[in-house]
């Protein structure tokens, strides 16, 4: 019978808290010779319970699965919200997870909740783990220090706002990676071309769609499918120079080292994945091509100038749990249950 730390959630975007979640469950399964499980949702329960209230996605689910594999976890499950799981009562939940995950321990943060009509706590957790033979850790939000010196307690939600609104840097600070969004380049009307500043035109695939930014140009880095990392100064929305006011996501590559254009770009048809770093500018109309080509070269020197500056994230806290000592009830980040 394998043995396991468990985590559940819905890990949406992989953020510094959820990491924090599974840098503990590692340390746990580590000294009691188990595997790390993460349970995430997807998509969000919300989908299913209320719909018109869904949050947009940050993380596709494959893409989430990667990053928690890479954070720590061994075993990335996905939970679908079905009718029959949503019904489960906190009893039902917690007798499937012992039966399906033989956990040692459950490692959550405070405000977790479970079963139908989230009538699970974390306290009712703990009761259920001391009668089952389990043990639970509850770890404390991470908090971090954003651009303007504001401290912020991480959550999807908070980044969601912050990605919306374009404060893309503030996103990265609160993820410790930059937001990403991936598709496929397809051809556009190749204008760029024409005053030598070809872009990659990127549509997201419907299934695998996340959240965009906010209207406007941002310095971002491109990873391109033979893993190269290039430079890009990508606009998202409309192109009122050309009276285009459908939205699309335009990103000119260059390269970082000589923040000249990238050479050996294919045409169409592969997938190119946009990390978003800082904003630049808002969306304008431009008199003419001169002026726009004019202010093109000027986004492809800030984009290079804020990538060289940004090219470490600071300000995230993980803390560091291999070493520190948790008592019950101690004011720590940490707080550790007995069985």
């Amino acid at each position: 019978m394998s043995r396991a730390v468990v985590t559940i959630g819905n890990f949406d975007g992989v953020h510094a808290g959820h990491r924090a979640l599974i840098s503990r469950a590692r340390a746990l399964a580590d000294a009691s010779s188990a595997r790390v499980v993460a349970l995430a949702f997807d998509p969000h329960p919300t989908t299913r319970l209320r719909p018109e209230s869904a949050p947009a996605r940050l993380t596709t689910f494959e893409r989430r699965a990667e990053m928690l594999r890479s954070a720590g976890a061994d075993e990335v499950v996905r939970l679908e919200p079905t009718d029959s799981l949503l019904s489960m009562t906190p009893d039902e939940f917690v007798a499937m997870l012992v039966r399906e995950r033989h956990p040692v321990a459950i490692v959550e943060g405070p405000d977790f909740n479970y079963g139908k009509g989230r009538a699970g706590s974390i306290r009712t957790l703990i009761d259920e783990g001391r009668r089952m033979g389990f043990g639970v850790e509850v770890v404390h939000p991470v908090e971090v220090a954003i651009s303007d010196l504001s401290i912020v307690r991480v959550s999807s939600t908070l980044i969601r706002h912050l990605v919306a609104e374009g404060r893309v840097r503030d996103a990265l600070l609160a993820l410790g990676h930059p937001h990403e969004v991936a598709g496929i380049v397809t051809r556009g009307d190749q204008r760029g071309r024409t005053i030598g500043f070809a872009t990659a035109n990127i549509v997201q695939p419907v299934e695998r769609a996340v959240l965009l930014p906010a209207q406007g140009v941002y310095a971002a880095w491109a990873r391109m499918p033979d893993g190269r990392r290039l430079g890009a100064a990508v606009n998202v929305g409309a192109r009122p120079t050309f009276d285009a006011p459908e939205p699309r996501i335009e990103a000119h590559l260059f390269e970082l080292a000589t923040g000249e254009p990238a050479s050996g770009i294919p045409e169409y048809g592969w997938e190119l994945a946009i990390e978003f770093a800082s904003w630049v500018r808002d969306t304008v109309k431009f008199s003419g091509l001169d002026a726009l080509k004019a202010q093109l070269v000027r986004d492809r020197l800030a984009a290079g100038r804020l990538l060289g500056a940004e090219a470490q994230p600071a300000g995230v806290v993980v803390p560091d749990y291999s070493t520190a000592e948790f008592a019950p009830g101690a004011n720590r980040a940490t707080r550790t249950f007995a069985r």
